[in-house]
C-alpha cells in the first residue's frame, strides 16, 4: 500500500460518523440482516463530508445494524462526497405507534433533553421544501456554487429529506452558541494587519465533533424513553439544508446574509439535525425580522452578498479561504485583509448579535492563540505543527499548503516590515507551487520583486 505524504494526510478526509449508540440486542424486528461476507466489517455513519482530522477510532466502532446511517463501507474504504447515494430507509419500530398525547409529552421532554446536553435551543420541523429547492436550483444554475460541485450532484436530495433518508416525517432541528468565551474581540484583530483573523467558531475544537457526539446521546435519551425509533444525525455532514430546516423549526430566519438569526441568539451558533420517522408536533417557522436594515450587505469585503438574500460563494471569503482549492483570486486578495480562515464580518455588524449568547461547550474555547496570532508565527509553522496544532479542529479541514497560502494572501496585506517580508522571503523556494504563487504575490505588495 503507498505511504501517504505528511501533506496528504493533512487534508480534508470524508469519514463515516457514529450517530446512534447500540440498540438493544437480539430483537429480530429491529436487525437488518448483513449480506455475505459483510459481517466483520460494521461500518455506518452519516457521510460528514467536511468532517476534518483522523476519525479511524470512530470507523472501527461496531454499529447496531437497525441505525446504520450510511452505506456500509465493503473494503475498509472511506466515502468521499463524490461517491455519496443516500441513505438506506429508517425501520419501522415501536414508537411509531405513540399517540398523539404521548408524541405531544414527547416533544416537552425533548426539549430538557437537549438542554441537558447543552444545546440552547431545539425545534422541529416537517420535511417540506418547495420554495427553498427552487431557490437552491436557480443558484446552482447561475454557478453561484463555485467549485463545490457537490452541490449539484447532490440533486434534490439536498432540498427533499424524504429522499436522503427514506421514511423520514420529521427534523428535529438544534442550535448551540458557538463564540469562544475567552476569545480576544473580533474586532481588535480585524484592525490589526500583523495578527490573523480566524472565524470565531473554528477557534475549539472541531464543531461537527461536538454537536455530533452530543446528537447521539440525544438519540439515545430518546430511545431509553420510547423505545428503538428510527434516526439518522446529521452536522453540516451530508446533502442537508440545514437553514431552511432550522427556520421552519422555529430556531430563527435566514437573514440578509443568508445566515440563520434568531431575535434572543443573534446568529453566532451552529446547527445539528436528526432526521427521524417519528411524528412529533411541528414548531412554527420563524418570522423574517430584518427589516429595512441592510447593515450586512456592504459589510462584507469583497461583496459577496450582491443583493438582500444572495449570496456568490465564488467572492465568499469563507468559501475562498476554505473550500476553494486554487488560487485566491488576485482581484479579491486584497480585500480579505489578514483573514485566514473564514469571515464574520456580516454578522459582526448585525445588530440582532448583540444577543449573541457566549458558547458554553468548553470546546469551543480558543487553543494555541488563535484567537489573536501573529501572521509571521503562524507563517512559520512547520508542517508538523500545523498537524499537531489543528489536530480536532476545523483547520484542518484545508491542509498545510492552503493554510500557508491563506497566510501568505494575510502578510502581502500586513504592513511592511522587516519581519514581515523575511518570514514570506523563506517560503520562496516551498515544494508547493500554490504556496509559492501566493509568495510571490505578497512580496510584490512589499515592493520585493526578483
Amino acid at each position: 500500500r503507498k505511504t501517504r505524504s505528511a501533506r496528504e494526510q493533512g487534508e480534508h478526509i470524508p469519514v463515516a460518523g457514529i450517530v446512534a449508540r447500540p440498540a438493544q440486542d437480539g430483537n429480530p424486528i429491529f436487525i437488518r440482516p448483513l449480506p455475505p461476507k459483510q459481517g466483520q466489517r460494521r461500518r455506518g455513519g452519516a457521510l460528514h463530508q467536511g468532517v476534518s482530522g483522523n476519525a479511524r477510532h470512530i470507523d472501527r466502532m461496531p454499529v447496531h445494524r437497525a441505525h446504520l446511517s450510511g452505506r456500509i463501507d465493503q473494503g475498509g474504504q472511506r466515502f468521499h462526497s463524490g461517491d455519496y447515494t443516500g441513505h438506506p430507509p429508517l425501520l419501522a419500530a415501536m414508537a411509531s405507534n405513540l399517540t398523539a398525547d404521548e408524541l405531544s409529552a414527547l416533544r416537552s421532554r425533548l426539549t430538557g433533553f437537549a438542554t441537558a446536553l447543552g444545546f440552547d435551543q431545539v425545534g422541529v420541523a416537517g420535511i417540506d421544501l418547495p420554495e427553498d429547492e427552487a431557490r437552491l436550483e436557480r443558484w446552482i444554475a447561475e454557478g453561484r456554487h463555485g467549485g463545490m460541485q457537490y452541490m449539484a450532484r447532490h440533486g434534490r436530495r439536498r432540498s427533499r429529506p424524504a429522499e436522503l433518508v427514506p421514511g423520514t416525517l420529521r427534523i428535529i432541528s438544534l442550535r448551540m452558541n458557538s463564540t469562544a468565551p475567552d476569545a480576544v474581540a473580533a474586532q481588535k484583530v480585524l484592525t490589526d494587519g500583523n495578527l490573523g483573523y480566524v472565524a470565531r467558531y473554528a477557534l475549539g475544537r472541531d464543531y461537527h465533533k461536538i454537536l455530533r457526539q452530543r446528537l447521539a446521546k440525544l438519540a439515545a435519551m430518546l430511545e431509553a424513553e420510547i423505545g428503538p425509533f428510527g434516526y439518522r444525525a446529521f452536522v453540516d455532514s451530508a446533502p442537508v439544508m440545514e437553514k431552511p430546516l432550522a427556520r421552519n423549526a422555529g430556531l430563527g430566519w435566514i437573514g440578509k446574509h443568508t445566515n440563520l438569526i434568531n431575535s434572543r441568539a443573534g446568529s453566532l451558533f451552529m446547527l445539528g439535525e436528526l432526521f427521524t420517522d417519528l411524528p412529533l408536533p411541528l414548531d412554527l417557522p420563524a418570522k423574517d425580522r430584518c427589516g429595512t436594515c441592510n447593515a450586512c450587505i456592504p459589510a462584507c469585503p469583497t461583496g459577496a452578498i450582491t443583493a438582500p438574500y444572495q449570496l456568490d460563494a465564488r467572492r465568499c471569503i469563507s468559501y475562498l479561504t476554505i473550500e476553494h482549492h486554487g488560487p485566491i483570486p488576485e482581484e479579491l486578495r486584497t480585500a480579505i485583509g489578514n483573514r485566514i480562515f473564514g469571515c464574520d464580518d456580516c454578522q459582526l455588524v448585525c445588530p440582532w448579535n448583540k444577543f449573541a449568547g457566549l458558547a458554553a461547550e468548553p470546546g469551543f474555547r480558543a487553543r494555541h492563540g488563535l484567537d489573536a496570532p501573529g501572521l509571521v508565527v503562524l507563517f512559520r509553522w512547520t508542517e508538523i505543527e500545523y498537524l499537531d496544532r489543528s489536530a480536532g479542529s476545523a483547520l484542518r479541514r484545508i491542509g498545510y499548503p492552503r493554510w500557508l497560502r491563506n497566510v501568505a494572501v494575510a502578510l502581502g496585506n500586513a504592513p511592511t516590515s522587516p519581519e514581515v517580508v523575511a518570514a514570506l522571503k523563506s517560503r520562496r523556494e516551498d515544494p508547493d507551487a500554490l504556496v509559492r504563487e501566493h509568495v510571490e504575490w505578497a512580496l510584490a505588495r512589499h515592493a520585493i520583486r526578483h
